[in-house]
């Protein structure tokens, strides 16, 4: 069983985004345990450093600590990531629990609606040190009016997209780490080869 944390990036339980990640929670394949992330307006202004963070906080560190992987599905504010969301992410890389965590994102909105949301939350999730699945990450354009009453999405071919892709997420967090390589790679400089270094006077290797 691979337990994934659903956590939404927008604090309107009408949101599209909740409404594909509870509809996710709520059709994941039997091998999937997810669980819809629901405290996101519950978090404090993230305080760095913070010795004593309120109980929500420490509820979220621990439900990700928990967790196999985290599937993230967020609306662009302003062209960027909602500040809810950011304060989460805050939080979380301030308690060290992102580091080596699985993650992968969902999208809900046609390609160029949600290109600066997508590049924020990376760019913050590797600051966190977290492993982002791309294999994982997919685009599944919905609409509103395929949400019903109860926030799930109706289409059932939607259904099956998600399972797939909950599916897919289980299978690659469950791959081992690729092994660093030993090679020195940098912005600055070439990266150097065993048949390049200077043996220095002993045997090559």
């Amino acid at each position: 069983m691979t337990c994934v944390l659903l956590i939404p990036g927008s604090t309107r339980d009408g949101s599209l985004h909740t409404a594909a990640l509870r509809t996710a929670s709520r059709f994941a394949p039997p091998e999937v345990d997810a669980t819809l992330y629901t405290g996101l307006r519950d978090l404090p202004a993230f305080v760095p450093g913070d010795p004593a963070p309120p109980e929500p906080v420490n509820d979220l560190r621990r439900r990700v600590a928990e967790a196999d992987a985290v599937l993230f599905s967020t609306p662009e504010y302003a062209g960027s990531l909602p500040g809810s969301l950011k304060n989460l992410l805050e939080w979380l890389i301030d308690g060290g629990v992102l580091t080596g965590k699985a993650t992968a994102w969902l999208s809900v909105v046609a390609p160029g609606q949600d290109e600066g949301a997508r590049a924020g939350l990376e760019s913050v999730l590797g600051h966190g040190g977290a492993r982002l699945l791309r294999a994982a990450c997919v685009r599944i354009p919905l609409d509103m009016r395929a949400v019903d009453e109860q926030g799930l999405v109706t289409d059932p071919q939607l259904h099956q997209a998600l399972q797939d892709m909950l599916g897919a997420l289980a299978r690659v967090s469950a791959m081992p780490k690729p092994a660093p390589s030993w090679q020195v790679q940098s912005s600055l400089y070439p990266v150097i080869t065993r048949s390049d270094m200077p043996t220095f006077g002993r045997k090559p290797f």
